[in-house]
Formats: structure tokens, C-alpha cells, sequence
């Protein structure tokens, strides 16, 4: 197997880390999307859907594990509970990306709203953040098809971008057009010496 160069990859939401992932799959990287592992982890991990049942009520479960959408009414309005399904999850999805990272070779992606907050970035080589202005992610989860209240919810559960940014390698403003965002990218990746890997 040859050298392995992991990068982690954060952001706020709205802010475009699917099209940054997107982007770096076309480079050929290999990509995870920790939404994807905590879904799976939601459906399939019978401890943590035992254990949410247990602190958050029969009212999270549904006929395939937890139900996600009552999960996150409950969390997104509740900072403290918020801060106890996130205690529960983030050691899995840690366990999850460390598998996976051992089996990949090249450049691995591994992206994830809160790596910061999970105490994840010394696992990666590099970070890269993912910005984008208040306005243009609010209008993105918008056309989402998310309501107001849920866009307030959802952005006021985000991590402080001033530890994001002191901790991040790379830094991508995602707030203008496409090509716009794929010239940064190309620079960091050629900056990051990227190309040369796998």
C-alpha cells in the first residue's frame, strides 16, 4: 500500500463542503461524508440506538433505528442535549474514520461539520475549512427546502469559526461562484503538493 495523505475537511453548514468533497473525488481522492457514518451508525448500531432511546425517549426511535428528523428537533433546540447526542456519537464516527482511513491509500477525505469540536484534527495530515458569508448559506438552506426557524436552529448549533480558523491549513471562501471556489482549490491542492500523492 503506498503513503497515505488524510485530510480533514470542515465547515459550517450551507457553507459547500459537498462540492469541496465533490471537487477532491475528481482529483482523485478518496472521500467519506461523516453524515454517511452517522446515518449508518443511526440504523445499524444497536448499543447508540439503545443508549439515545434511553436519554432521549422512545419518541427518536422509529421501525429502522432512530429516527433522525425527531432526533434533531430535539437536539437542534436544545443546546445541552445537543452537546449529549454529540458525546454519544462522535467516539463512533471517530472509530468509523480511523477504519476506513486504514484501509485507503493516496489522499483520503474525510469531512465532517464539527472535526474540530470532535477533537479529531490530530488524526488528519492537513484541515481544510470551508467558509462562506452568513447570507449565501442561509439562502442555500433556503432553497433546501428548510424553514426559517430550522435555518436559525441549524446555524446557531455550529462551531465557533474562530477556532476553525486557527487550527485550518487550508482555507476555501465558498461564498462566490463555482469557479470562483475551484481556482482556490486548484491552488491549495497544488500548494499542498497534493498532486504528487497516490
Amino acid at each position: 500500500m503506498t503513503a497515505i495523505r488524510r485530510i480533514g475537511l470542515t465547515g459550517d453548514v450551507g457553507a459547500g463542503k459537498s462540492t469541496v468533497l465533490a471537487w477532491m473525488r475528481e482529483q482523485g481522492a478518496h472521500v467519506l461524508d461523516a453524515d454517511q457514518v452517522v446515518h449508518r451508525l443511526l440504523a445499524e448500531d444497536a448499543d447508540l440506538i439503545h443508549a439515545l432511546g434511553e436519554r432521549f425517549g422512545a419518541g427518536v426511535l422509529g421501525n429502522a433505528g432512530v429516527d433522525r428528523a425527531a432526533l434533531g428537533q430535539l437536539v437542534f433546540a436544545d443546546s445541552a442535549a445537543l452537546a449529549q447526542l454529540e458525546e454519544l456519537v462522535f467516539p463512533r464516527v471517530r472509530l468509523a474514520c480511523e477504519r476506513w482511513l486504514a484501509t485507503r491509500s493516496g489522499v483520503a477525505v474525510f469531512e465532517a461539520v464539527k472535526l474540530v469540536e470532535a477533537g479529531m484534527v490530530s488524526d488528519f495530515d492537513a484541515l481544510w475549512l470551508v467558509t462562506c458569508a452568513r447570507d449565501v448559506r442561509r439562502e442555500r438552506l433556503r432553497v433546501r427546502g428548510w424553514s426559517s426557524e430550522q435555518i436559525d436552529l441549524r446555524i446557531a448549533a455550529g462551531g465557533p469559526l474562530v477556532a476553525r480558523l486557527a487550527t485550518a491549513d487550508e482555507v476555501i471562501d465558498n461564498s462566490g461562484s463555482l469557479d470562483a471556489t475551484r481556482r482556490q482549490l486548484t491552488s491549495a491542492w497544488r500548494r499542498r503538493g497534493e498532486e504528487r500523492i497516490g
